[in-house]
């Protein structure tokens, strides 16, 4: 716990993300849960990779931390409710079961399917 607060980078983007949040319409946050999924599975991987237990596992709750948001702003009247809701479950399961086996393959695929979903939310948008 101590260590977050020592740490410059992670002040840093616990300013930038509160910022954001306090601007955005509800597409912006989407984007921004998205964004912390693809970002926090990304550091949970690389942290692995250091052998940095601290960081992967704060990064991992981070992450199950966005889906949870992603999944309670889930709008039930949006025909792509229900696909969405057992695709975020899913991610959560698979992110959870990590927590204590760690499956950096499964981590990889779970952020590339994440990267794919906002590109393609991304898309519609500018379309």
């Amino acid at each position: 716990m101590l260590h977050h607060r020592n740490d410059p980078t992670e002040a840093y983007r616990r300013i930038d993300f509160d910022a954001r949040v306090r601007g955005a319409d509800s597409r912006q946050l989407v984007d921004l849960c998205l964004e912390q999924v693809i970002g926090s599975v990304g550091r949970a991987l690389h942290a692995q990779e250091r052998s940095d237990n601290s960081a992967k596992s704060a990064a991992l709750t981070r992450a199950i931390s966005a889906l949870t948001a992603l999944q309670m702003g889930v709008d039930m009247a949006n025909p792509t409710a229900g696909a969405l809701v057992q695709i975020y479950q899913a991610a959560r399961g698979a992110i959870l079961d990590c927590v204590t086996r760690f499956d950096p393959v499964k981590l990889a695929a779970i952020r590339q399917d994440f990267i794919d979903i906002r590109e393609a939310m991304l898309r519609s948008i500018a379309a």
